[in-house]
């Protein structure tokens, strides 16, 4: 055990605001990058011509699904090798995450094999026929090299709950300045095309994942040591990892059928423009969300060894802390975004083919800003959820807030008080506000009720 992850356990299970300070912010600054890339991958490949970028964007989707569910197993992982950290419980944490990584292998395997089988048919029924070679070059690609999404994002998981944020978080950071780098060497330099920029997002996440297998295989100075010499398959580890990760991994296919649908609803309402002014602002809200979802992710750990202590005042403070936090974030950037909503939408409305978005832009971001500003009660919750190792109870809560909610307030403002796209925007505004704080009321009723649990 070296000195320096002995205090990083030390700040996790003893100093919940301290901790949640120091985890969140290389989290936050990884989140933002990895967004980044996403803005600046579409500007490369949109040089390729309209042909490369809807490719593209037909893989995104499923590519995107692959990172929620690794994200969600992540989040399992988390979850219980904090909770044994908590309980000083080391041995069984130790064995938590060898069994993590084995179960990402395991997962990695079969996930891709899955995909690659139906890859062709599931692009053609997605419409891609017209642009299926392409779509089938980026997606074989990609979608083939998705260890390099599995991997990473366990391993991030397991340093992140033992305390080593930097491990956990450099490497996603590094994945998205390496890719800017490769992008336009690959694409254009060697003439690769639309293969070069799959060949920059596999090997963007491949290269930071063989410095993670050095720092956990071999160099071994964290507070875990994790030898896969010493496994011994445990059922019920498995059990708990996946009782967190798979309602996890659900949450993200949800919140993409709600924007799937809120597309939809708009092309119906006000046509295409609706739909671009919304996708346009959508970018500039989700740089807002980074933040939160640095402090979720921060005050999991923390939570998750309060838990395995069965200490209540550290977990409500990982809990109440973290919605501290996360309301002067939202306060602050939503100002921002309202603010400067009009100089912002020049972004996507500066050519004279574009300059009919700008108002639309303006009039849905003066709306959409404030879906930020409740959202840290729902986030918190639910990442507090999982990390007492409810996942399914996280998944309800997402369930309630981002579908039930989002599409109740949005359908009813929209189509019965004919608000149209200004309808969509404050219903999805209202079930966001309303569910957030319908998840916290019972997250700390869930609490109350379950105080035997706890040391107190």
């Amino acid at each position: 055990m070296a000195q320096e992850t002995t205090e990083d356990i030390e700040l996790i299970v003893n100093h919940p605001k301290k901790a949640i300070n120091k985890l969140a912010v290389p989290i936050i600054i990884s989140n933002l990058f990895m967004m980044l890339n996403n803005i600046i991958d579409g500007v490369w490949v949109a040089g390729l011509g309209p042909d490369a970028l809807a490719a593209v964007g037909y893989v995104t989707p499923l590519f995107l699904a692959m990172v929620g569910f690794a994200n969600g197993l992540g989040a399992g992982s988390n979850s219980i090798i904090a909770r044994h950290i908590g309980a000083e419980e080391y041995q069984k944490a130790g064995n938590s995450a060898i069994h993590s990584i084995m179960l990402s292998i395991i997962v990695t395997v079969l996930t891709t094999a899955f995909m690659l089988i139906i890859l062709n048919p599931i692009l053609m029924r997605m419409g891609a026929a017209d642009v299926i070679d392409l779509t089938m070059i980026y997606g074989s690609i990609v979608l083939g090299g998705i260890f390099s999404i599995f991997l990473p994002a366990m391993m991030a998981a397991i340093f992140r709950s033992q305390g080593e944020i930097r491990r956990a978080s450099y490497p996603l950071l590094a994945t998205a300045v390496i890719n800017m780098i490769l992008d336009p060497i690959f694409i254009y330099y060697f003439n690769w095309g639309i293969g070069g920029a799959a060949v920059a997002t596999v090997l963007s996440g491949t290269l930071p994942m063989f410095v993670m297998m050095y720092w956990m295989f071999f160099k071994r100075d964290s507070f875990l040591e994790v030898k896969m010499s010493e496994y011994k398959t445990d059922f019920g580890i498995y059990k708990d990892i996946l009782v967190v990760g798979i309602p996890a991994s659900l949450e993200q296919f949800i919140l993409s059928f709600v924007s799937i649908l809120m597309n939809y609803w708009l092309s119906i309402l006000s046509g295409t423009i609706a739909v671009a002014a919304y996708s346009a602002t959508w970018r500039l809200v989700a740089m807002g969300i980074a933040p939160l979802i640095g402090i979720g992710m921060a005050a999991l750990t923390v939570g998750g060894a309060a838990y395995g202590a069965r200490n209540l005042v550290n977990f409500k403070t990982a809990l109440n802390y973290g919605v501290k936090l996360g309301l002067i974030s939202s306060v602050i950037i939503c100002a921002f975004l309202f603010v400067f909503a009009e100089p912002l939408s020049f972004i996507f409305s500066y050519s004279n083919n574009a300059a009919v978005l700008s108002d639309r832009v303006v009039e849905c971001l003066h709306i959409l800003c404030f879906f930020l500003l409740l959202m840290p009660f729902g986030i918190l919750s639910g990442n507090l959820f999982q990390a007492m190792g409810k996942g399914t109870i996280s998944l309800s809560l997402t369930f309630l807030r981002g579908f039930l909610l989002e599409i109740l307030f949005s359908g009813l403002f929209a189509f019965i008080f004919n608000m149209a796209d200004v309808g969509i925007y404050t219903g999805m505004v209202m079930g966001m506000s309303v569910g957030g704080i319908l998840s916290y009321i019972y997250i700390n009723f869930y609490l109350n009720r379950n105080k035997d649990y706890f040391n107190c």
